[in-house]
């Protein structure tokens, strides 16, 4: 019952401070928070005039730093050394590192709950009781970082998938006689998919006045894919190549070797796991037609002897 009282006071102390956060003379918006939906924010997965902010302004403010330094020293405990702004931008996510970690403590609070709800009702042995207390808080909690590095390595296979691509067009507009910048601002544009979105990122860092060279080893850095700081590297010898088509050319080649390469042992890795049912449904009626005479053959043993 202390634990069920527990539960239910934190319940309602969230709920009290979320009236009370909708309180106009509690709630005061700063002016970067009335400036926000007017300005183009430099995340690629969100658009001009998209808010984040709503009632609980006030409460990440003052909440947020905490919950930042909780969620991070918990992340390496988990073995997750990469910093959660960094895996949010590599997601494509439009959330914030303290809505992501908000979310988190919600679903420890809720597991929390229905862990300490289901301890009482069934009453089971206190091993499986506290399980339950510490278990489903800390699942909800890794169900969101499991499930936000699925979102990751989608994007990086979707990315390394559209990679190619980018690569040969990018080489055609050079040999045709774009300039580097005038290439990727082309390919942002007219491109619809995760690279194109990536690309219009490294433009809008260069209108900001980043070099270009910086400007790419950022994507490369964000992107985390051998293949993109292969293709960065080639790109920063554009002040210095005299042809920089035929390199372009040369890697967009090599880049389809390589997805070519992945293609076929990922055909070879499923054509093999095709086999895995087939073994079993063999084996298992084999095994049945061998024990019935080896069951009869020992039945006639002992009964002889």
């Amino acid at each position: 019952m202390m634990l069920l009282d527990l539960s239910l006071l934190v319940l309602f102390g969230v709920g009290v401070t979320l009236c009370l956060s909708e309180l106009p003379w509690i709630r005061q918006r700063s002016l970067v928070d009335r400036l926000r939906p007017y300005t183009r924010l430099a995340r690629p997965g969100l658009a001009a005039g998209t808010v984040q902010l709503g009632p609980l302004s006030s409460i990440l403010q003052v909440l947020g730093p905490l919950l930042a330094d909780v969620g991070s020293k918990g992340s390496r405990l988990l073995g997750i050394d990469t910093p959660i702004e960094l895996r949010l931008e590599r997601a494509g996510s439009a959330q914030d590192p303290v809505s992501f970690r908000l979310r988190q403590v919600l679903a420890a609070i809720l597991g929390l709950t229905a862990g300490s709800v289901i301890a009482l009702m069934v009453s089971p042995p206190a091993a499986i009781s506290l399980l339950l207390i510490l278990g489903l808080p800390l699942l909800g909690a890794m169900s969101l970082e499991q499930k936000l590095s699925t979102k990751i390595s989608q994007r990086q296979r979707t990315l390394q998938a559209e990679l190619p691509v980018i690569v040969e067009q990018l080489g055609m507009l050079l040999c045709a006689g774009y300039s580097l910048t005038a290439g990727l601002s082309r390919l942002a544009d007219r491109g619809t998919g995760v690279a194109a979105q990536d690309l219009t990122w490294v433009m809008r860092r260069i209108r900001q006045g980043v070099a270009d060279t910086t400007a790419l080893a950022e994507w490369a850095e964000r992107t985390d894919l051998d293949s993109i700081r292969g293709f960065v590297a080639v790109l920063a010898l554009h002040q210095e190549a005299g042809d920089l088509g035929s390199l372009i050319s040369a890697e967009a080649r090599s880049v389809r070797a390589q997805a070519q390469r992945e293609l076929i042992e990922s055909i070879e890795r499923r054509a093999q796991l095709v086999w895995i049912p087939v073994t079993v449904a063999t084996l298992v009626p084999g095994l049945i037609f061998l024990a019935v005479p080896f069951y009869s053959a020992m039945a006639q043993v002992a009964g002889t002897s």
